[in-house]
């Protein structure tokens, strides 16, 4: 029983749980939204390392479930957050977002866990096409929209990564997925490529800050924790020590903090932010090392969890107010102080304030950068740390809870997305206060203290002179209502030229034809009914046809003995021809 018990890919379970959950009765359906990725949790965290699960696929070998402490720690926050995210979600009836968010998840941890490119390359088109259905949920036109973009481009980065498979599998003769060597072939740059769509790297992460905060209330909380962070995942398992991702990581830190400061909408804003710490994340992959190897898995285990929270507690306010704009929002405190609460332990977390998750597993990448002697990034890592103080940990809560009081009267909020919040605030809390809960699993041994005094007054200062500047520049910091167009500039602005000539043009000239084609028909039907008739016509003077009030066909139809007169011709012309020859 124990071993079959270990020959079932956890992924299978929430796989499994996706497939029969309509069948379930419709009052326990969100009860079993919640044991599926729990009974998850407890298979993979029983899955002994070193465990191999394969089978043959016509001459090549699927390694369905590898098993070591990166795959274990990822397929384990991945099931974490599955489950809070299903207790938070608890009030929601729809199906299929229930379904969709299980087969998400479960694509996620299938990728965690999958030891060759084909079995990672089925769940990651899973993934794009259960993940779009959480955005398509909430039924609007800019859901409707936001959500085809947001498909388009994940079939493209998954084709990239196709076609990156399929050379390297051509050139290696292995589907096997293992460390590739820094810059070593066209199919390394497009396997890179197409998980660099899926990690948000700037110029390719429009699609995330563009359907994220168009996704529904629940859905917004799965999408935050599940695409980017597996994307994470593949590029530590496969492209450690590409000093171009370090490069791309600082890019990533600075620009998602820059680009907050434009955003109005408090999702939004959380979408920029969860590009600026997958920054960090990428940085360190770029710098290879074990510390920093373990920063990146740190840092992602945290950063679901805080993530997540903050997504949660930017969903109650939407759920509760109809409202997600900073210019909409203001004076909430008293309405609605748990959430707010629950919402702070997140931004302190994200800010990396001590004896929060952040703060231990943040410093870990910037320090391994340090380490490493990449002054320049370390630096410039820290700088964008104050960014995320400044827009996640106080523009965002004080404009949306602090500020003017718009007069709103939020509804009360499902008691199951608080008890949600609740369960990963205290784990955000949990593992800033005992780092060694999280750094015992991590993949390397880890000899980092993050306690120290001179990391604690560095980021006292740190936090401290940047509320200074944000009191100082609050009224400067407050959201514009408008649209601030990012890379999507290259396909917002540009559409209604491509809907001209790309698209209303070729179906103008397929009309046309199609008039053509049907006029044609018609002429012919007319000129086949009565073909002598039509030639006589024709062959008339212009007076002899001012003579005929009205033509009739019938009246110039040919005499019958004229139709024998001209078969038997016809017969006489092809047997003189076949004598002839």
């Amino acid at each position: 029983m124990p071993e079959m018990f270990f020959s079932v890919p956890p992924a299978f379970v929430m796989l499994f749980g996706a497939l029969i959950l309509p069948l379930v009765p419709k009052n326990l359906r969100s009860a079993g939204f919640i044991v599926f990725p729990a009974a998850t949790l407890v298979l993979l965290w029983s899955l002994p390392d070193g465990l191999t699960i394969r089978t043959d696929f016509m001459r090549y070998t699927l390694i369905l479930c590898k098993v070591d402490s990166l795959s274990r720690i990822f397929g384990a926050i991945f099931a974490i957050v599955a489950v809070a995210g299903g207790l938070y979600a608890y009030h929601i009836k729809e199906t299929g977002q229930q379904v969709a968010a299980l087969f998400y998840g479960g694509s996620a941890i299938g990728i965690a866990f999958a030891g060759d490119y084909l079995t990672l390359l089925v769940y990651w088109e899973l993934m794009a096409v259960s993940s779009v259905y959480l955005v398509w949920a909430r039924r609007t036109r800019e859901a409707e929209t936001a959500g085809m973009r947001y498909l388009f481009v994940h079939i493209f980065g998954g084709s990239l990564l196709l076609a990156g498979i399929l050379l390297h599998t051509a050139e290696s003769g292995s589907t096997i997925i293992a460390r590739l060597p820094s810059g070593a072939s066209v199919s390394s740059w497009l396997i890179l490529t197409g998980v660099a769509i899926n990690a948000a790297i700037p110029p390719l992460h429009a699609w995330l800050v563009d359907a994220y905060p168009k996704a529904t209330v629940t859905g917004a909380v799965f999408m935050s924790a599940f695409t980017t962070k597996s994307a994470v995942y593949v590029l530590a398992r496969v492209f450690p020590g590409w000093e171009i991702l370090i490069v791309f990581g600082v890019i990533m830190a600075l620009y998602g903090v820059v680009y907050a400061v434009l955003a109005n909408d408090i999702r939004e804003i959380l979408a920029y932010h969860i590009i600026s710490q997958v920054g960090y994340m990428v940085a360190g992959v770029g710098i290879g090392t074990e510390m920093a190897l373990n920063g990146t898995t740190a840092h992602a285990f945290s950063h679901i969890l805080y993530k997540a929270l903050l997504f949660m507690g930017a969903g109650v306010v939407l759920q509760t107010t109809g409202k997600s704009k900073l210019t909409e929002l203001g004076g909430l405190a008293a309405a609605m102080p748990l959430t707010l609460a629950l919402y702070m332990v997140g931004a302190f977390s994200i800010s990396g304030f001590p004896l929060f998750n952040g703060f231990i597993s943040k410093s870990m990448v910037v320090s391994a950068a340090g380490e490493a002697h990449y002054a320049n990034a370390m630096l410039l890592l820290n700088l964008a740390a104050v960014g995320t103080f400044l827009h996640t940990g106080l523009k965002l809560p004080y404009f949306t809870w602090f500020a003017e009081n718009r007069g709103l009267k939020p509804e009360k909020p499902p008691i199951t997305m608080l008890i949600g919040m609740g369960i990963v605030a205290f784990l955000c809390t949990m593992f800033g206060v005992a780092p060694k809960l999280l750094y015992d699993h991590l993949p390397y041994p880890v000899s980092y203290v993050p306690y120290t005094i001179p990391h604690l007054v560095e980021t006292t200062y740190l936090l401290i002179f940047t509320f200074i500047g944000f009191w100082v520049l609050r009224s400067k910091l407050a959201g514009e209502p408008t649209i601030a167009l990012d890379a999507d500039w290259f396909y917002r602005r540009p559409a209604r030229l491509f809907k001209k000539y790309l698209v209303a043009s070729v179906a103008n000239v397929f009309d046309r034809s199609d008039q053509l084609s049907l006029s044609f028909v018609a002429q012919l039907s007319k000129f086949v009914s009565n073909p002598t008739g039509h030639i006589q016509h024709l062959l008339l003077s212009s007076k002899q046809k001012e003579k005929l009030n009205k033509y009739d066909p019938e009246q110039s139809r040919p005499l019958m003995q004229f139709l024998i007169g001209v078969v038997l011709m016809s017969f006489v012309f092809v047997l003189l021809f076949t004598l002839i020859r």
